[in-house]
């Protein structure tokens, strides 16, 4: 049995838990969330897994795995020093990552404890695809983000455009996958894993839309390089409790957690 503590109650990890509570093969022992938030997880948590601990802080605990779904502060706070201790971790809020060096503090961290931290591909596909192409040479990377105007509200579009009013795709940011994942950090994860597997945060170009016409998070990638090319459309649903992440979070989640559990493993 893998024993799974995880950093956050939000969307993402009850979505998880709800999935994964009849596995036999995977138990989540604690739920780290800040003390503000404890009594609400505590009610969430014990219906999804009964046997879990909601806490503060991992403590001197050493779970077989420690997985990220509660943002990017949770990265500092709680991953490195976790991977220093020798704790193999999980991380989902991927476009924390365009922040300068923190690339290079979780891969120091992780040497230090001996241990490994993987980076979770999220809401979109073809992540091996690229970074086997990456190995041949990749020329170019573009990816073009289209959400409903209503999945970027509190983020600097709503300043910038009247959401509400939107009658046509508008495109609400054009520019580096770095300067995108630090401008819409919830909304931009897919451009910094994709950068993270391909040419980088600076050479990965990112076009974002708010698109009235769309009700699904749709996501195309087009690469070129050594290997070819290829160009991938993903048409994924959000989250009903949070329009600014894809289902396909969550299921990316379950996936790599049941590739650590089980016998079988693709």
């Amino acid at each position: 049995m893998l024993h799974v503590s995880m950093i956050g109650c939000g969307a993402i990890g009850v979505g998880v838990m709800e999935i994964l509570k009849s596995d036999p093969e995977v138990a989540f022992d604690m739920v780290v969330v800040p003390e503000a938030h404890m009594e609400r997880a505590r009610s969430t948590v014990s219906t999804l897994a009964p046997t879990a601990r909601v806490v503060s802080r991992l403590g001197d605990e050493r779970p077989d795995l420690l997985i990220e779904c509660a943002g990017h502060q949770a990265i500092a706070e709680h991953i490195i020093p976790a991977l220093e201790r020798g704790i193999p971790c999980m991380v989902v809020s991927i476009g924390a990552l365009s922040e300068p060096g923190l690339v290079d503090k979780l891969e120091a961290a992780a040497r230090a404890g001996k241990t490994q931290v993987q980076l979770l591909s999220g809401a979109i596909g073809a992540i091996d695809a690229l970074a086997a192409a990456k190995v041949g040479g990749l020329e170019s990377v573009v990816y073009t983000g289209r959400k409903p105007p209503q999945a970027w509200k509190d983020t600097p579009a709503e300043t910038a455009f009247d959401l509400d009013a939107l009658k046509e795709p508008t495109v609400i940011f054009e520019g580096s996958a770095r300067e995108a994942a630090r401008l819409y950090p919830k909304n931009a994860n897919v451009a910094a894993t994709l950068s993270l597997a391909g040419l980088g945060l600076d050479q990965t170009r990112v076009r974002l839309y708010a698109d009235p016409g769309v009700s699904e998070n749709v996501h195309y990638v087009e690469a070129r390089g050594a290997f070819g090319g290829f160009e991938l459309t993903m048409r994924g649903k959000p989250l009903a409790a949070n329009p600014k992440t894809s289902a396909l979070t969550v299921y990316s989640v379950v996936r790599a957690l049941g590739n650590r559990a089980h016998a079988l493993s693709i």
